[in-house]
């Protein structure tokens, strides 16, 4: 009975965490540039890099989301069946949390920039934030390959950058790449977060004590990549939604925005700064 009433607390908290019904709403799969396409629901970001030896898929999402991502991979025309590297932007229930499933299904190699492996490996029990919290533990998976800042994951003619941009999580991946398109090549960035969650205490933080310096390595790192193509773990980082409709009206492609990219970064960069200086004050010892 008392393992009964646990589960479904568990289950009650994990639908509490994942009530946004936009990230189980089904939303058209597309192309956006070269080999890159969209997979993901209206809410939840993933990615399929198509190359000539298989592919690789970017954030496995919720625990249910698998076939809808299978069912926007085949509806490009590709198998599912040929994922065979799976990448995520971070470790948090919302971006990883279907990866059993995606391997079990796929077969694909499930590789994680190291400082988010144990998080991976322990379904969310290891996160600074969020590892008490039952509604946000997911199943725990094996990671293939650990990656370090700065590797290649190579795959056909496909070469994808790990730029380790902490801060949400300690391991939050920014991915980098290049895509080719009417004989022009483009910088494609894919955002792993910059945002500051409710509840992240970024100063004397005893689970991450390095958070404020993280987030700040994080904004160095974005400014730094060039960037022609914006993409994010979320669609609203970009706007994606009104994007794809221009993008189905015809025309110049609009996922094409240097501008909305530096943009974006100086927003976060500048709500981090006020966060920041707030719990500093706060902080402080009252005379």
């Amino acid at each position: 009975m008392l393992v009964r009433l646990l589960t479904l607390l568990v289950l009650a908290g994990r639908v509490l965490a994942q009530n946004d019904p936009s990230w189980t709403e089904p939303f058209p799969p597309y192309k956006i540039v070269g080999n890159v396409y969209y997979v993901g629901s209206r809410g939840l970001a993933s990615y399929l890099i198509t190359t000539s030896q298989g592919h690789i898929l970017i954030n496995s999402s919720l625990e249910s989301s698998a076939p809808l991502i299978r069912d926007s991979v085949e509806k490009l025309g590709f198998h599912f069946s040929d994922v065979k590297i799976l990448l995520i932007s971070h470790a948090h229930w919302d971006h990883a949390a279907g990866s059993v499933e995606v391997k079990r299904l796929t077969g694909a190699k499930y590789m994680v920039m190291d400082a988010d492996v144990p998080i991976i490996e322990s379904g969310g029990k290891d996160d600074f934030q969020y590892g008490n919290s039952p509604g946000t533990l997911y199943p725990p998976a094996k990671v293939d390959r650990v990656l370090h800042d700065g590797d290649e994951v190579k795959l056909g003619d496909a070469a994808l950058t790990a730029h380790l941009t902490p801060g949400h999580t300690k391991g939050c991946t920014t991915w980098a790449l290049t895509a080719r398109e009417g004989g022009k090549t483009y910088h494609v960035v894919i955002v792993g977060s910059p945002n500051v969650n409710p509840g992240y205490k970024l100063v004397n933080n005893p689970k991450y004590p390095q958070i404020a310096a993280d987030y700040e390595r994080m904004f160095r790192v974005l400014k730094q990549l060039p960037c022609d193509i914006f993409l994010g773990a979320h669609g609203n980082y970009y706007d994606m939604e009104a994007k794809y409709a221009k993008l189905k009206a015809g025309g110049a492609n609009p996922f094409i925005d240097p501008d909305g990219y530096r943009n974006y970064v100086s927003q976060k960069e500048q709500a981090f700064r006020v966060e920041l200086a707030k719990q500093t004050a706060a902080a402080e010892p009252q005379p």
